[in-house]
Parts: C-alpha cells; sequence; structure tokens
C-alpha cells in the first residue's frame, strides 16, 4: 500500500529548548509521523522561508513552500498538519479539505470564533475529511486510569466535575476537553459564567482572561464547574476533582509530594493512590500516540477520540462562558453566536484589557 503523503502548515522557528509545554509544535507533530511507517512527509509551508527551511533540514523533507495554498495544490497531501495561530485555523483545515486532504490534523483551540469553529466542522464533513484537534491527553495514563475508574463505577455515578487551569481558551480547551471525556461526551444544556481581563493577556494572538468562573449543567445532569487564572489554583487545590456518588477522584498539579492520580471511595479510610508510571499532566509521548491513533482511524474508517465534534463541544463550553458574561446572564445551548464575546467585549471597552504596569 502507498504512503500516505504529509504536509504541514506552519512550521514555526526551531525551538532553542524543548520541553512538554514547548510551543514549536509541528516539530513535535512530525517526530510523530516519522515513527509511522505508513506515513511519509513529503512538504511544509511557512510564511518565513528560513523556518520552513530548517524543518525540512531536520526531518528530511523534500520541499518546502511560502504558501500553503499552493502545498496543497502541488503536492496533493493525504495528510496535513495545521500548527498555526487559531485565528488562521478555520480558514487553513477548509483549504485542506477543498483540496482533496482526507485528514486534517489541527492545533487546538479550534479557531478564535465561534462561527469559524463551526463552519470548519461543516465544511470537513461536507468533503468527507477527517478533522481532528490536538487535545492529545486524552491519551495520557493520569487520564485513562481516571476515566477507567469512573467507567468501573469505583466512585459510583458521576455527580459533579472541577477543574482548574491558568485561561479558559488556550490551556483550557484542553481541560474543559477532559471533562467532556470523563463525562462520556455529553454536550451542555446550559452554561453561566464570569471572566475577568484587567490584565492584558494574548496567548498565540488570541486575548484570554486572566479570571474565570464557569458552571456547566450537562444534559445527562453532571454538573461541571471550571476556575481558572488568579488564585484559582489555591482555590481548587487540584488540577481536576471528580465526585462521585460513593467517592471522589483527585488529579494534581504535581505527584510530589503524593501521587498524581488518587481516588477515595466508601468503605476506605484513606485515599488510594494510582499507578502512573512517570507519565505526568503533560506527557511524555502523547502527541505520538495521539498522531498514531488519528492515523489509524483515517485508515480503519474509525471516528477519532480527537474528532471535531468532540473538540466542537469543549468549544461551545467555552464561548458559552464568554457569552455568558457579555449577556450577563446563563447561556442555554445550543449556542447561537458567530463571533469571539471576550474578544468583542475587548473591541468595544466593555471589559478592562490592559498591559501590566
Amino acid at each position: 500500500m502507498a504512503k500516505l503523503r504529509v504536509g504541514f502548515i506552519g512550521t514555526g522557528k526551531m525551538p532553542e529548548k524543548r520541553g512538554a509545554m514547548g510551543y514549536a509544535m509541528a516539530y513535535d507533530h512530525a517526530e510523530a509521523y516519522r515513527k509511522l511507517a505508513s506515513c511519509e512527509m513529503v512538504a511544509c509551508a511557512d510564511i518565513v522561508a528560513e523556518n520552513a527551511a530548517a524543518f525540512a533540514a531536520k526531518f528530511g523533507i523534500p520541499r518546502t513552500y511560502l504558501s500553503y495554498h499552493e502545498m496543497l495544490e502541488k503536492e496533493k497531501p493525504d495528510v496535513v498538519s495545521i500548527c498555526t495561530w487559531p485565528k488562521l485555523h478555520a480558514e487553513m483545515a477548509i483549504a485542506c479539505a477543498q483540496a482533496g486532504v482526507r485528514l486534517c490534523h489541527c492545533e487546538k483551540p479550534m479557531d478564535l470564533t465561534y462561527g469559524g469553529s463551526r463552519r470548519m466542522l461543516q465544511v470537513a464533513a461536507q468533503y468527507g475529511m477527517h478533522l481532528n484537534f490536538n487535545h492529545q491527553r486524552r491519551y495520557g495514563r493520569p487520564f485513562r486510569e481516571t476515566k477507567r475508574l469512573l467507567d468501573a463505577g469505583e466512585i459510583g455515578a458521576l455527580v459533579r466535575m472541577e477543574a482548574n487551569t491558568w485561561d479558559l481558551y488556550d490551556g483550557g480547551t484542553h481541560w474543559v476537553d477532559m471533562l467532556n471525556y470523563f463525562n462520556n461526551e455529553s454536550p451542555p444544556r446550559w452554561v453561566i459564567g464570569q471572566i475577568d481581563a484587567r490584565r492584558q493577556v494574548l496567548v498565540f494572538g488570541a486575548p484570554v482572561e486572566s479570571q474565570s468562573l464557569c458552571f456547566v449543567k450537562y444534559a445527562n445532569g453532571v454538573f461541571g464547574l471550571i476556575v481558572t487564572g488568579y488564585e484559582s489554583a489555591r482555590a481548587l487545590g487540584a488540577a481536576f476533582r471528580l465526585h462521585g456518588t460513593s467517592g471522589v477522584i483527585e488529579i494534581a498539579w504535581d505527584p510530589k509530594p503524593g501521587p498524581l492520580v488518587r481516588y477515595w471511595k466508601q468503605g476506605v479510610t484513606d485515599w488510594i493512590p494510582v499507578d502512573c508510571g512517570n507519565e505526568h499532566l503533560h506527557g511524555p509521548g502523547y502527541i505520538d500516540r495521539a498522531i498514531a491513533d488519528a492515523v489509524d482511524c483515517l485508515l480503519t474508517g474509525r471516528e477519532c477520540e480527537l474528532c471535531a465534534r468532540h473538540a466542537m463541544n469543549a468549544t461551545e463550553i467555552i464561548f458559552a462562558c464568554y457569552e455568558s458574561s457579555r449577556r450577563r446572564a446563563r447561556i442555554d445551548c445550543p449556542l447561537d453566536i458567530d463571533d469571539n464575546p471576550l474578544q468583542a467585549m475587548i473591541a468595544k471597552g466593555e471589559v478592562p484589557f490592559a498591559p501590566s504596569s
């Protein structure tokens, strides 16, 4: 069988230092494809020629482009990884679908606006393209073990989920996605929230709040509470806490001094530690597993855990929280907006958004 032709949109600059929290995501994607016998990397595109050349040299990629449109037209890739800023994701993913790409593996968040996110999903479905988003923590052992405990009924029926992270839109897209994963992808019924943006924070060109509170009721009756930013870690005391009818599971930010994952259930007197090997919240190896599964799903016809349908579930909750702050009201889902409420409020001067003094 012929190998899948892989292209990249947005290589970025070669990182000086690599790590689990590094941002040269195309390099992590390429390392994953390089391990797959079913794939060959054939081209990359970046608006900075030197970046594309360095990336191609590192991974033995034969051709580079300044225009991703030209790359799509000339190379006709089967698979494309998009590793650019969120405001470009929708137009690039749509171009991939229209060019006949079979699998688009895009970095998160979906897009800068809710309408752009929705259009990506619709166009991908129209053209039959597998569209995935790199919520790679679904493949991490701490999260898999937590899901195993939930599915086994170790804490009874799930009642409420709590999560803490640095912001809702960028880092929070992983955390909201994990809550949805734990809750079997149930869609939100309503969302109510509030944000504070008095400290100017931009992540990959996108404005994010400096503090937020997001309360969700899911269609299956489970509740979710996400707190972000200023003093949120102190308030919650864990990255995740899942409450059941007969127990609790906690995922810590740091495995020291105790276990990363632990749970308590009725009938025991102390917390039970969960073995997660050497894996933590950010890796290692999660992107390798994510891309390997995405490619296998393409070849076998399965829907990937990273599919746009699941990503849209998290995206709706995030933008619904921002919309709740804008309307000063609870938002009943499905969400009916096209823009980015936080960006719109900042543009109108309705929320402070100034550099720190």
